[in-house]
C-alpha cells in the first residue's frame, strides 16, 4: 500500500461544501466524498467539535488524516471525517462558538483558519488494503460500532438503500419504532437490530443477511419485514408502556407472528401481572404472554427469589429432610422452591417455601 503525506490548506477542503442527507457529504470542490458509504455519521458532541476549531484557531497540530483516491480521479476520506465537518460546519456558518461564528472573525482571523494546512496522508492499495487500514487508524478516537464496521466492507446500493431507512438522524425507522427501540440510529444500532431479527428467521448471522443481499438495489425485504414487526407489535400490544422498549420483538415475531390473540384479554392479565410484586423484570411480561403464560418461559420475569432467612426457617422446619426423596442434605446442597408454583398462585413467602435436594428440584422443574 502507497501512503504520502500531503499538506492542504482548510480553504481547499471547504470550497464546494455540501451537506446532503440524500447525497451525502462532499469538499473539495465537489471532489472528496467526505463520508463515504462505510463512514458513520456525524456524532461529535458540541465539545469535541468546538475543540477542533480551537485547535485551528490556536495553529495546533490536528491528527493527521487519511484519504483514498477512486477510480473516478476524485477521493473519499478514509479518516478524519468528524474533524473535516466540524471544520466545514464552522466556516460556512452553522455554528458559532461562543457567539463568534466565521462571519464575526476578522478577516485576519479567517485567513488564518482558511490557511491552516491539514496534513493529509493519500493512501492507495487494493480494497483489503484500505479496509485493513480503515482498521488500524479507527482504533483511537471514536471507536467503530460493530455495524459500522461491517458497513465498510458490505457497502453497495444495497447499503445505501438501508442507511436511508435506518441510519440517519429522524429516519423512517426511528418515526415508527423509536419507543420500542434501544440505541442510536446514527450508530447504526437500528440497522443493526433490523438485521439481526430478520437474519434470524433462518439462524444466519447478520454478515450472512449483509453478504446476501449485498449486490441488491433496494432494501426492500428488510424494510417491509421491519414495517410488519413494528405493525405486529402495536396491534397485539396497543397499550404502550416504557417496558416495552428495547425487547427483542423482530425474535418474537419470528416465533409467534402466526398466533392469534385477543389485545383486550392481554392487557387485562398485563395490568394484573405488573402488579405483582414477585415479578421483578416486567419487561419479560410481554414475552411471558406471547408464549401463553408458559411455566418454562418464567424465568423471563425474574421471580423474587426467597431470601437467605427464608430458605434457612424452611431447612430448620424440614429438619434437613428433602421432602421429596426423603434423604438428609446439608444446608448448601439444597434449593429454595415454590410450594405451590408462582403459576398456580403461589407466593413468594416464607410459608410457601420448601428445601429441595438439587436433584428433585431439577426433575420438579421439569415436570
Amino acid at each position: 500500500m502507497k501512503i504520502k503525506l500531503h499538506e492542504i490548506p482548510v480553504r481547499e477542503i471547504v470550497k464546494g461544501y455540501t451537506d446532503s442527507a440524500e447525497n451525502g457529504v462532499t469538499g473539495y470542490s465537489g471532489r472528496l466524498n467526505i463520508r463515504p458509504a462505510y463512514q458513520r455519521e456525524f456524532i461529535y458532541k458540541d465539545k469535541q467539535r468546538d475543540e477542533v476549531i480551537r485547535t485551528v484557531r490556536k495553529a495546533f497540530p490536528l491528527n493527521v488524516m487519511y484519504w483514498i483516491p477512486t477510480e473516478a480521479g476524485t477521493y473519499e476520506v478514509l479518516d478524519g471525517q468528524q474533524r473535516t465537518i466540524s471544520i466545514c460546519q464552522y466556516v460556512n456558518g452553522d455554528y458559532s462558538i461562543e457567539h463568534m461564528g466565521f462571519s464575526n472573525l476578522t478577516t485576519t482571523e479567517q485567513e488564518q483558519i482558511l490557511s491552516y494546512p491539514l496534513m493529509i496522508y493519500i493512501c492507495e492499495g487494493t480494497d483489503k488494503e484500505k479496509l485493513d487500514w480503515f482498521e488500524i487508524v479507527n482504533m483511537v478516537g471514536e471507536q467503530l460500532s460493530a455495524q459500522e464496521r461491517r458497513n465498510a466492507i458490505y457497502t453497495g446500493e444495497w447499503l445505501t438503500d438501508a442507511k436511508r431507512y435506518f441510519s440517519k438522524s429522524g429516519c423512517p425507522a426511528h418515526a415508527i419504532a423509536s419507543d420500542y427501540m434501544k440505541g442510536s440510529s446514527i450508530r447504526q444500532e437500528y440497522l443493526e437490530t433490523a438485521i439481526r431479527w430478520i437474519a434470524a428467521r433462518r439462524e444466519d448471522k447478520i454478515e450472512d443477511y449483509m453478504a446476501e443481499h449485498q449486490h441488491d438495489t433496494n432494501c426492500n425485504e428488510l424494510w417491509l419485514y421491519f414495517l410488519s414487526v413494528i405493525n405486529w407489535v402495536k396491534a397485539t400490544f396497543p397499550q404502550y408502556r416504557r417496558e416495552m422498549k428495547g425487547l427483542e420483538w423482530g425474535m418474537y415475531y419470528n416465533i409467534y407472528q402466526n398466533n392469534k390473540y385477543d389485545p383486550h384479554l392481554l392487557e387485562t392479565r398485563i395490568a394484573d401481572l405488573m402488579q405483582d410484586d414477585d415479578i421483578t423484570r416486567q419487561a419479560g411480561i410481554y414475552e411471558y404472554m406471547l408464549a401463553g403464560e408458559d411455566a418454562r418461559r418464567e424465568s423471563a420475569l425474574s421471580i423474587r427469589a426467597f431470601t437467605p432467612r427464608m430458605a434457612r426457617a424452611a431447612y430448620e422446619r424440614q429438619r434437613g429432610e428433602c421432602p421429596k426423596c426423603r434423604e438428609q442434605y446439608a444446608l448448601e446442597e439444597m434449593q429454595a422452591d415454590h410450594i405451590t408454583p408462582w403459576s398456580k398462585g403461589g407466593r413468594t413467602t416464607a410459608e410457601n417455601c420448601q428445601m429441595l435436594c438439587a436433584d428433585c428440584n431439577r426433575r420438579k422443574s421439569n415436570i
